[in-house]
């Protein structure tokens, strides 16, 4: 028979076997990279954004372990015998020379009615050596019924109408396992021109479509769960906006009131766009002249903390306007908490600030205790029995009474502040506080002293200073 020449394709020159071997130790060097990355990436399986990575790099290493082989094979030729394919094999980085196994040659003899089959096809097809290599008719019933009619159209476009194939589908190993295979060919003509067999080289991309997948999938998630954060953190800041208190910067008693009142508050988010959590501060004027102040922080993050925090505030309000005092109103926000449909723990200080008599009578459920600033020095007031918010059922808290003087400074604070370190920075800055011009400056000196930044958790800042009889309670 005379000899097939590739339909529209010039016989190939072999490449220069130094510049395959080049690209072999390049690639070689390439994969290692890869593969310490991939080692190196902390194990994280909740993590959306680990799994991504992880994803793109197994699809990498894949694709990288079929450029080595692919390049073997380049440099020494088609194998002629299994010790020449795992030469191959090991030269492409793969030990077991289960890689190379993943490509395999066949031709379909359309004078003959003959078949060869390279050893990598029985491999891929899971099919005994014994029983042969299957015809262009035999090989649909291998394959998945949705993919049956389109090896058809392929087939018969390549042997009638001379056009290449380039696709993939998938078939159904002796061992029931689904590959899929990527199948490149073209029709080999005679010296007359006449279509006289098939030549196609099938390839096993099964892993590399699931990396693909993989990545595809946990990008997706990774999307979704950074659209849903936003929307989430979006939602909190409007319902903080919406339930703390409404005025900005300081909010001042009438001057002429006796002991009066000259308040400011501040929230500070978490550094680095955290989820906010439920850290609130509150100061509210009540029917019998007296004024709310309050710091709280809740456990949790995101619209269930946020949520629950106004739940809180509310209640709290409430009850304040009705006259509940400091003490009794920690021991029903505890009820209210470990009652909730949502558990949660938080903490707390209330104080109620009598202005005729310049009294402060507070409680704390697990909260550090107020800071009071005289004469240039801070001090935490003596801490009251009580225990976190939501920990206990039919908890009492301790309520005390506290005397203040014109001129006195108290800051209520929540988040990194109320740790050991931030209460001893807060008390050194007693100079500045005290020397300050009004509650608003005091806020400026503790938000500089802490930073915008550098946090991992949000906080909250209230400070408020006793002004004398008839005088001006800002300068």
């Amino acid at each position: 028979m005379p000899s097939h020449l590739f339909a529209d394709r010039p016989a190939p020159q072999p490449p220069e076997r130094g510049v395959v071997e080049s690209l072999i130790t390049r690639t070689r060097s390439l994969r290692g990279d890869v593969d310490a990355v991939r080692r190196d990436a902390v194990a994280d399986e909740h993590d959306s954004r680990w799994r991504w990575q992880r994803a793109l790099c197994d699809l990498a290493v894949h694709q990288l372990d079929d450029l080595g082989v692919h390049l073997g094979q380049l440099r020494n030729g088609l194998p002629d015998g299994e010790a020449e394919s795992a030469a191959v094999a090991a030269d492409a980085g793969d030990e077991n020379g289960s890689l190379l196994n993943r490509v395999g040659t066949a031709e379909w003899n359309l004078l003959t009615d003959g078949v060869v089959w390279s050893p990598e096809l029985y491999e891929i097809f899971g099919r005994a050596p014994e029983k042969g290599p299957m015809t262009l008719d035999e090989l649909p019933s291998v394959m998945v019924p949705e993919d049956q009619g389109l090896l058809q159209t392929l087939v018969t476009e390549c042997l009638v109408d001379g056009k290449h194939i380039d696709s993939e589908f998938r078939v159904v190993r002796t061992d029931r396992r689904v590959r899929t295979l990527h199948m490149t060919g073209e029709p080999v003509l005679d010296s007359d021109g006449c279509t006289a067999s098939m030549w196609a080289v099938l390839r096993d991309v099964s892993e590399l479509r699931r990396s693909q997948r993989a990545v595809h999938e946990s990008g997706d998630t990774l999307r979704h769960r950074e659209r849903t954060a936003r929307t989430e953190q979006r939602l909190v800041v409007e319902l903080r906006e919406a339930v703390l208190p409404s005025w900005r910067g300081s909010l001042q008693s009438p001057r002429g009131e006796p002991g009066m009142l000259d308040l400011a508050g501040h929230y500070l988010p978490p550094a680095g766009g955290g989820l906010v959590g439920g850290d609130w501060f509150d100061a509210l004027k009540l029917p019998d002249g007296s004024t709310l102040l309050t710091v709280g922080d809740l456990t949790g993050h995101g619209v269930t903390a946020a949520s629950t925090m106004a739940m809180l505030l509310g209640a709290q309000r409430g009850m304040a306007v009705a006259g509940v005092q400091p003490g009794a109103l920690m021991g029903h926000l505890n009820q209210l908490l470990d009652t909730a449909d949502q558990p949660a723990l938080g903490s707390a200080v209330c104080c109620r600030y009598r202005p005729e008599t310049r009294t402060l009578v507070w409680a704390q459920a697990g909260h550090p205790a107020p800071l009071l600033f005289r004469d240039g020095t801070g001090r935490a007031l003596t801490p009251l029995d009580g225990v976190l918010l939501g920990a206990t059922s039919g908890a009492a808290y301790e309520q005390a009474e506290t005397q203040l003087l014109p001129g006195d400074l108290l800051v209520l604070h929540t988040g990194r502040l109320t740790d050991r370190t931030g209460v001893d920075r807060l008390l050194a800055l007693g100079p500045r506080l005290t020397g300050a011009r009004d509650a608003q400056d005091c806020v400026r000196t503790v938000v500089e002293e802490f930073g915008e930044t550098g946090r991992d958790d949000d906080a909250c800042v209230l400070v408020a200073r006793i002004g004398d009889d008839g005088a001006r309670g800002v300068s």
